[in-house]
């Protein structure tokens, strides 16, 4: 991700999503100029603050896909939550501080994925050294003379011999070989605080506390028999903790969260008063009120603030913040001022249409087409799509969303496995019976949905 340009960056998200070449770009941007900034150096770098971005269109038209697309192409921690998850303190909801905590996870296990790697072969040789150790008990050296049938030993001979059968246990396992031989080892669990008080909000627990309530927590000790090849898996993992510094893993994963953090925050319209953020009905316990609130705890988020984790003081200054709604029955201009002002860019995001729906279904590597040829050339039956047969699912797919609720691209996955639906079910007797190929036209798609369409119930629940 360091290495792309803006104009590379949307070419990338071209492989997956259709249109909004606006969006595209703005996320772009913002991407390259997180790097940018880390290129400065001084009080220059300080100075220069994330453009927060906020997307609104209708639902389906990509806006959450673009978030998944951007979180596989950025190098940076990423977390995507819903607005509509928090609400002020004292009502139902989660602490908005939870997402910086959730972000910091993400950055601590990408951390510690990538000194896990570092370590890889030290902890791998350890491991193997402990498989000798559980196949050969006693094989260790020692100074300890041996003796055998035809007279004295010296220790010299006898740590050659313990030495050259460790070698070739060790040759074995690498090979291998002993894979499926059984070992007994003793299993360390430490149950987590997070699991175990799950149902009282652990995140909204202060961070001192819950690590407090860790370390009260008993390791649990099981010896276990599992065959060589797991136990090669478990013991190269607590290996590995071994080597890991977990003060040096924090340390770079705070630093990573606050300079490259990027919280997606969905659904920011359902915090939202229609009318503005004075309107709406009073009283303490209204929707309201709890919308309003949300925003209030926003802002010092979005604005750069300390937020206490278990790892250490996280600032949001520079988390780069970009929110997505469809805001049909509010408006940008709904939220309050202070939080709007925090969202500088702003992308509208067009509503998909036939044209659209017929590049979805082919373009992207991931289209929901390609997924069904894939599905069934499990079973052995080749599917062929043909151009009059993408068109039809498109134009059924577009009539069913301008008669019923619009729901954008999401309507071809309904509209696609309905077509599949009885191809599905027969797809194993269909392949005994040497029918290996299906060709998918304008008449095979309308035999199996156009009798939906025409029922309007019908087609509410069914399309």
């Amino acid at each position: 991700m360091h290495d792309l340009t803006p104009r590379q960056i949307v070419q990338q998200l071209d492989k997956y999503v259709i249109g909004q070449a606006d969006a595209k770009r703005a996320v772009a941007v913002a991407i390259r100029n997180r790097w940018r900034r880390r290129q400065l150096t001084g009080e220059m770098a300080q100075e220069v603050y994330p453009k927060n971005i906020i997307m609104s269109g209708p639902t389906g038209v990509g806006k959450t896909e673009i978030a998944r697309r951007l979180a596989r192409l950025a190098d940076a921690p990423f977390v995507k939550v819903e607005a509509s998850k928090f609400t002020e303190v004292g009502y139902h909801g989660r602490d908005v501080e939870s997402m910086i905590r959730d972000l910091l996870d993400q950055a601590i296990a990408m951390v510690r994925i990538e000194q896990a790697e570092l370590v890889a072969g030290k902890a791998k040789a350890s491991a193997t050294d402990r498989l000798v150790d559980l196949l050969l008990p006693g094989s260790a050296p020692t100074d300890t003379p041996a003796t055998v049938s035809d007279g004295y030993v010296s220790p010299e001979q006898s740590q050659e011999r313990k030495a050259h059968v460790r070698d070739k246990l060790r040759e074995q396992l690498e090979a291998g070989s002993l894979d499926e031989r059984e070992v007994e080892l003793n299993v360390t669990n430490k149950p987590q605080a997070s699991v175990m008080f799950a149902n009282m909000g652990i995140d909204q627990m202060d961070p001192q506390m819950s690590s407090m309530l860790e370390r009260m927590i008993p390791e649990q000790h099981n010896r276990r028999r599992v065959s060589v090849a797991q136990a090669r898996r478990i013991l190269i993992e607590q290996e590995t903790e071994k080597l890991l510094d977990e003060e040096k893993i924090s340390a770079e994963a705070i630093d990573r969260t606050q300079d490259s953090g990027i919280v997606f925050l969905d659904e920011i319209d359902k915090i939202a008063v229609s009318g503005g953020a004075s309107g709406g009905a009073s009283g303490g316990g209204s929707p309201d009120v709890s919308r309003q609130g949300v925003q209030r705890d926003l802002l010092p988020i979005v604005e750069g603030t300390a937020v206490t984790t278990r790892y250490g003081v996280v600032r949001t200054d520079h988390i780069l913040f970009i929110a997505t709604g469809a805001f049909h029955s509010a408006a940008v201009s709904d939220l309050m001022p202070e939080l709007q002002g925090r969202f500088p860019i702003r992308v509208e995001l067009s509503a998909l249409n036939e044209s659209d729906f017929i590049r979805i279904l082919t373009e992207p590597g991931n289209a929901l087409t390609k997924q069904q040829q894939a599905l069934l050339k499990v079973e052995g039956i080749e599917v062929d799509f043909e151009t009059s047969g993408i068109e039809a699912i498109a134009r059924v797919a577009a009539k069913a969303n301008a008669t019923l609720e619009n729901i954008g691209a999401r309507r071809l996955m309904t509209i696609v496995e309905r077509v599949f639906e009885q191809i599905n079910f027969d797809a194993p007797e269909l392949a005994e019976r040497g029918e290996a190929a299906l060709t998918i036209t304008d008449t095979f798609v309308n035999e199996r949905v156009e009798s939906i369409v025409a029922d309007k119930d019908l087609s509410r629940f069914v399309l």
